[in-house]
């Protein structure tokens, strides 16, 4: 009997377990993560744009003599000095041609007097034909020379060929003229400066002409210029093309000088992910992409200009492939996860201009 009560409490704890059923298996299916994925595609990059260069004059202009071997006696200008086309900007010494223009006029005032003693006598004897025509040529020679001196006279006044802003003078009084030589000056044409950037081949499609940019001055001072002109081709060394910016005419934006622009709303299209797709960490920058059988695994890239929500893939996975939008999901290689795709989130809006 007491072995009986004692055999109770196991034979209870028997049929308890007995009971209970066998813990059921989780599938991989059924564990994968729920993620929503983008897809990488071509699209427009708004964002600023930012580059350096020099500063430049849009035409530039060289003065130097017409006429060879005369002395400089006045120079009528300087350098910063604004001159408008035809100006005299320096004054040759006119001695010596005016006494080879007053031997010209003597030797043409003979001449035509011969030429016209011989007008009438073609034909009659009085002269060969061969020293009527002598005559004659000697009246043209004669005039021909003293026109040329005469337009050289006109020429020891050198003049600026267009309107602008003097930059630099070489030419002192006592100079002789010499052709050939080193300009005696150089001219900024109506004082435009502009700036001469370069940019890369991707950067490049994102400008257009007519273009706003804000360019920081060597000075500290801002100026708004526009986009004049787009290098049509790509340096092949570089891969750099230029990009040149007209600036206004002020006192304080000089040539030589170096300055930065910012083109704020520059836009381009180019193969982009959400900025929230992209990982860091100490390999470098990367994207989980979802294959077929929805594994994930990661892909490193290179990141360009971003812009909008968007950063452009300048090295990754090739278009149309699947990645998951969200980096801070934690995942690993081979991980299976259950991809939702939908539209990618629309672009952050631009900041209102001021």
């Amino acid at each position: 009997m007491q072995l009986a009560k004692a055999l109770l409490p196991l034979v209870a704890v028997l049929a308890l377990s007995a009971c209970k059923k066998p813990p059921e298996k989780v599938s991989e299916k059924d564990q994968a993560r729920a993620v929503r994925v983008v897809r990488v595609e071509p699209r427009a990059i708004v964002g600023a744009l930012s580059a350096s260069g020099n500063l430049m004059p849009r035409e530039e202009a060289a003065v130097l003599p017409e006429v060879t071997g005369y002395r400089v006696s006045r120079v009528l200008v300087d350098v910063g000095d604004y001159v408008r086309a035809g100006q005299t900007l320096v004054q040759l010494d006119p001695t010596l041609l005016e006494a080879q223009i007053a031997a010209s006029q003597a030797q043409a005032a003979q001449a035509n007097d011969q030429a016209q003693r011989v007008a009438d006598l073609d034909g009659q004897g009085v002269l060969s034909q061969e020293q009527i025509a002598q005559r004659r040529f000697q009246a043209q020679a004669a005039n021909a020379n003293l026109k040329t001196l005469t337009t050289q006279r006109r020429k020891l006044a050198v003049t600026a060929p267009v309107s602008g802003l003097i930059l630099e003078k070489t030419v002192r009084p006592g100079d002789l003229s010499a052709g050939g030589a080193t300009p005696w000056f150089r001219m900024a044409r109506d004082g435009q400066v502009e700036m001469a950037a370069e940019l890369g081949e991707s950067d490049l499609a994102r400008i257009r002409v007519g273009q706003t940019a804000t360019v920081t001055l060597p000075g500290g001072s801002v100026a708004q210029g526009r986009v004049r002109l787009i290098s049509p081709q790509i340096n092949a060394q570089t891969k750099l093309g230029d990009v040149r910016i007209l600036l206004p005419v002020r006192a304080d934006i000089r040539t030589g000088g170096f300055a930065r622009a910012i083109f704020a709303d520059a836009a381009g299209t180019a193969l982009a992910v959400p900025e929230s797709a992209i990982r860091y960490d100490a390999d470098g920058a990367s994207v989980m992409t979802v294959a077929d059988n929805n594994r994930v695994k990661r892909v490193s890239v290179q990141t360009g200009p971003r812009g909008g929500g968007y950063v452009q893939l300048i090295r990754g996975p090739a278009a149309g492939t699947r990645i998951v939008q969200n980096a801070a999901a934690f995942l690993l290689d081979n991980d299976l996860v259950r991809p939702t795709e939908g539209a990618a989130p629309a672009p952050a809006a631009a900041p209102a201009k001021k």
